[in-house]
């Protein structure tokens, strides 16, 4: 399957726009693994193999074992996850999901549990980023070559 638009080549200031957010995001001290599984399950979600094999790989390379990846789509029913992840998860689920619902008080007063306001700002960015991603991959069928994704 051929790629509809190169975005990196068309509009190269968009991507570098998004790419300052994504310098910003590894300032921020949730950067590695609860943010490559927010990463990963909202990719997951979109349908993005581009990256869900990009997110894999660099979870991987981070020491996650693949028994643990293999399981995020099903975070719910996993006890491999710490409650952090599974808050994070959950809130990446429902930020991805927005449309037609409302994120309660009791769900946000349930991450603040787990997270200070600043690290809740940075992951509903890294979330939103990723959505945006996705969706510049999924809209103009950037796929993995075969060999990336072995």
């Amino acid at each position: 399957m051929n790629a509809r638009v190169n975005y990196h080549k068309n509009s190269p200031e968009a991507v570098k726009a998004l790419l300052k957010v994504e310098s910003y995001l590894n300032t921020s001290s949730l950067k590695g693994k609860i943010f490559g599984l927010v990463k990963l399950r909202a990719s997951q979600i979109n349908g993005c193999a581009y990256c869900v094999n990009m997110h894999y790989g660099e979870l991987k390379k981070e020491g996650v074992a693949e028994a643990v990846l293999a399981l995020v789509a099903v975070w719910k029913d996993s006890p491999c996850f710490s409650e952090r992840e599974r808050a994070a998860l959950d809130w990446a689920e429902r930020v991805t999901l927005l449309a037609g619902s409302e994120i309660s008080d009791e769900v946000y007063n349930r991450m603040r549990e787990h997270f200070l306001e600043d690290e809740l700002v940075d992951l509903t960015v890294a979330i939103g980023q990723i959505n945006l991603w996705n969706r510049l991959s999924v809209s103009f069928k950037n796929q993995p070559t075969v060999s990336e994704a072995r």
